[in-house]
């Protein structure tokens, strides 16, 4: 697939078939999120995969929860009827965990921690996406979680950052195509 059409052709998936995603695929997956560029090659990331039921039932809880949470301190209304029941269906989620001990010289900026452990993960999730999509399935970038929670559920350590899960799965229904906004009237030129 051409790299340009995967990136036009991708859009995020919340129905998938129950078909497993085998482990020859999921390493494919994985080994394309590791090529991902991250400051001073630290790599500041690991991988969860989550397969199991009780695992997913409890990354639903947490969503569940978290969703009415947010639906209170903001009033948005789409976030009531928001559903996050695609993650007990999906048949795979990859938890991305950040490590912040990793971030790079940015660790030394005014601002105290570092972000760039958070865009190396992000720029490793793109690759698991445009992967996942090139190998015909279709997955989600989901962050409607509390960090604390999320490791506990994980068992990740305390000095670790949950980033993102990644649903993925074969499709169960189309994507929404949704539109971009042409570059133009949001790009300067400095020359």
């Amino acid at each position: 697939m051409d790299l340009f059409t995967a990136i036009k052709e991708r859009r995020s998936c919340r129905s998938y078939l129950p078909d497993a995603v085998d482990d020859e695929t999921i390493d494919r997956i994985l080994e394309a999120a590791v090529w991902a560029p991250s400051p001073a090659n630290n790599q500041p990331w690991e991988f969860v995969v989550i397969t199991g039921a009780e695992a997913k039932e409890k990354i639903f809880s947490e969503a569940e929860f978290r969703k009415k949470e947010l639906f209170e301190k903001s009033g948005w209304k789409w976030m009531d009827k928001y559903r996050v029941d695609f993650l007990k269906q999906t048949p795979l989620i990859i938890a991305v965990i950040g490590d912040p001990q990793k971030t790079g010289a940015d660790m030394f900026a005014e601002e105290g921690r570092g972000l760039a452990y958070q865009h190396a993960c992000a720029a490793a999730i793109q690759n698991m996406l445009l992967a996942a999509h090139a190998l015909g399935l279709a997955g989600l970038w989901f962050t409607l979680f509390d960090k604390t929670a999320m490791r506990q559920i994980l068992g990740v350590d305390s000095e670790k950052d949950p980033i993102a899960l990644i649903c993925l799965g074969k499709p169960g229904a189309e994507p929404l195509q949704t539109p971009r906004k042409d570059p133009k009237g949001r790009t300067t030129y400095m020359r």
